[in-house]
């Protein structure tokens, strides 16, 4: 796990790497002091507005990866600030006896002053205008009014037995709050319960945490053991969502082609393509599901690439905290085994299971091959996670698996126009994509400080006298021919994979190869050379959409910016994703209202804002004016609705 430390200026920012979530905040401050050269006891750390104090867990202050931490540089002079012996005033205090000033006091008193006649209704007559009345209860004495009275019990009696909020303005008798109060309090300032904030609730500077109610439950706050954990990819959570389509959309996801391939699971939650950080299917036992990860977690489970046989969850004890365990009981057909069934044309059968008699009619399931099921699978990729596009369910049946207890089974089979990834011209259009291993943010840099690191420490060990100059030129640019350090390479690599190979062979380690899995690193080149890669194939358009973008004349400006990253693939969707967000909800705009300062807005998201009478655009504060119609612009949600199929199901 590595997180971001800058300095509250912003004007440096260095990568803290080989942390985890129990990680305490003095030993961070004993890492950001080899980056930023500052001891402790000068460093004040911030983190979504809390100051970090010693004593506690990265975990207990919720700090996720690849998160920002402040750093305020306490100044180095302890030396208390000189007072000024200089006296601001040597002057003497006036007397209030002095009767040199005039007296305002209107001279005429048949006369009334030029401040007073504005009171007046006739400055002939001298009738004056009656004071405030509340609006509400029209000052009645016999009514009773929850705002010019008690908010509680809206009686009038009792006026000098009232509290005036210093919040809201609401007044409140002693006896009608809970509990009532005895006489009125001597305090200056009072607020209501509503308003009152609770100060045992909040944490100053400098104070420790409070022990949350919700953390208290958590099974890694109630054990006994003293294993540290959290220093990989398994336990940390999502940095962004997908919000391109609704959770429980069907098909495939647009901008993610067959191919893609992700580093680890969190990050194909990130894409939207399978959410659950850990489950293998998702879905819901009334709808149906949606994707599912076939990572060979049962040694029976056939694949064959266009169909194979997937064994349903559940008939383990996953009690606690733990991530797998043996069978110990039968599976049946409820949760997310009844939401594959349903996937399945056929009316549903919880005991003898069904065959759909048209499997291409029933619903498509996303499906996502990962590299753990390469033991059991040729067709599974050899690091990370990838899509490998729609399956649908044929039949599903129960049978006694190798266990010993009851399984469900499933033979689902391909369904998808894209070529599969493995095949030779899904090989070449994975090519032509610039379709590559992609990693978190931040997790290249991390690595790469920490495997310098690990080179400096190996350095003290090595005595022999031509050490220094193997090593010198692996800091290089041009240094990768090196003999010698294609030798380390070759040892490094060796030990991964024969540590790979040991943690596969082993289920109960299954959760430490994940937090394992960040070891290798990607040499810059070839990071570089995918990147040219994504420009070999440019995104067709269709007729109709080429015809459609002609006719939205009103953006033809940004339509000019869009197409200009055409030749980018699938960065295509991406760039008319970002340009056509709604600037109040930033999200991809819904029933668009393109304003007459050409801004694209959700209709919804306007409305709301007339609703709060502000008529004026939400991106430029152009007068759109109070009776301006919103007219939706159909022909930018038609493209919206075609480059995005989908997405507005959710809305």
């Amino acid at each position: 796990m590595w997180i971001q430390v800058r300095t509250i200026d912003g004007t440096e920012t260095h990568t803290i790497d080989d942390l985890s979530r129990l990680t305490k905040i003095e030993t961070l401050r004993l890492k950001i002091q080899e980056s930023f050269n500052v001891t402790p006891d000068r460093q004040r750390l911030f983190y979504r507005g809390k100051q970090l104090e010693d004593g506690h867990t990265l975990f207990d202050y919720n700090v996720g990866l690849n998160d920002i931490v402040q750093l305020l540089i306490r100044s180095q002079s302890d030396d208390p600030v000189p007072s000024s012996k200089k006296k601001i005033s040597d002057g003497k205090t006036l007397q209030n006896s002095s009767n040199k000033h005039k007296s305002q006091v209107n001279s005429n008193p048949t006369q009334p002053s030029t401040s007073a006649r504005a009171f007046l209704i006739d400055p002939g007559i001298g009738i004056y205008k009656s004071g405030p009345e509340c609006k509400h209860c029209k000052a009645d004495p016999n009514a009773e009014c929850r705002f010019c009275s008690c908010y509680i019990c809206g009686g009038k009696q009792d006026a000098h037995m009232q509290l005036l909020c210093d919040e809201c303005n609401m007044a409140y008798h002693i006896y009608c709050l809970n509990p009532p109060l005895t006489k009125i309090p001597e305090d200056e300032d009072w607020y209501c319960p509503s308003c009152k904030n609770d100060s045992t609730e909040v944490v100053k500077a400098g104070e420790k945490l409070k022990q949350s109610k919700k953390k208290a439950k958590m099974p890694s706050a109630s054990t006994e053991s003293q294993r540290d954990w959290g220093k990989g990819m398994a336990c940390v959570g999502r940095t962004k969502e997908c919000t391109i389509v609704p959770s429980n959309h069907y098909g495939p996801i647009p901008g993610v082609p067959v191919g893609a391939l992700w580093k680890f699971r969190v990050q194909v939650s990130e894409a939207g393509v399978h959410r659950p950080h850990v489950g293998g299917i998702h879905g819901r036992s009334n709808d149906g599901a949606y994707s599912l990860v076939l990572a060979g977690g049962f040694e029976d489970e056939v694949d064959r690439g266009d169909e194979f046989t997937y064994t349903g969850s559940g008939g383990r004890d996953l009690t606690g905290n733990k991530r797998i365990g043996e069978h110990s009981f039968d599976q049946t057909l409820t949760h997310m085994n009844r939401a594959l069934a349903l996937n399945c044309d056929a009316a549903l059968n919880d005991k003898d299971g069904a065959e759909s008699k048209n499997w291409r009619a029933g619903k498509p399931v996303r499906v996502v091959r990962s590299s753990k099921g390469r033991r059991i699978s040729k067709y599974a990729p050899e690091d990370g996670n990838r899509y490998d596009g729609i399956y649908k369910v044929v039949k599903y049946w129960p049978e006694i698996g190798k266990c010993g207890f009851l399984v469900w089974r499933y033979l689902l089979r391909r369904d998808d126009m894209e070529p599969a990834p493995w095949t030779a011209e899904g090989i070449e259009r994975s090519k032509k994509l610039g379709l590559t291993l992609q990693f978190p943010e931040g997790y290249l840099e991390a690595m790469a400080n920490k495997e310098k690191k690990d080179k400096v420490k190996k350095q003290p060990v090595k005595s022999e006298p031509a050490s220094p100059k193997i090593q010198t030129p692996q800091i290089g640019a041009g240094s990768q021919n090196n003999k010698p350090e294609s030798a380390e390479q070759h040892s490094h690599s060796t030990r991964s994979s024969s540590r790979h190979s040991s943690t596969q062979s082993n289920g109960s380690q299954k959760r430490q190869t994940d937090d394992d899995d960040i070891e290798e690193v990607v040499p810059p080149k070839l990071i570089k050379r995918s990147e040219e890669e994504e420009r070999g194939e440019a995104f067709q358009l269709t007729e109709q959409q080429d015809w459609l973008i002609k006719e939205d004349s009103l953006n033809q400006k940004l339509w000019g910016e869009v197409l200009n990253s055409i030749k980018e693939g699938p960065n295509f969707l991406k760039k008319v994703e970002q340009t056509f967000m709604c600037v109040c909800c930033q999200e991809l705009v819904y029933q668009p209202v393109t304003t007459a300062c050409l801004h694209n807005v959700c209709k919804s998201c306007l409305q709301r804002s007339f609703r709060a009478e502000v008529y004026t655009c939400p991106a430029c504060r152009y007068d759109l004016g109070k009776t301006y119609t919103m007219v939706p612009n159909k022909v930018l949600q038609t493209l919206l609705d075609q480059f995005f199929p989908g997405y507005s199901k959710g809305r």
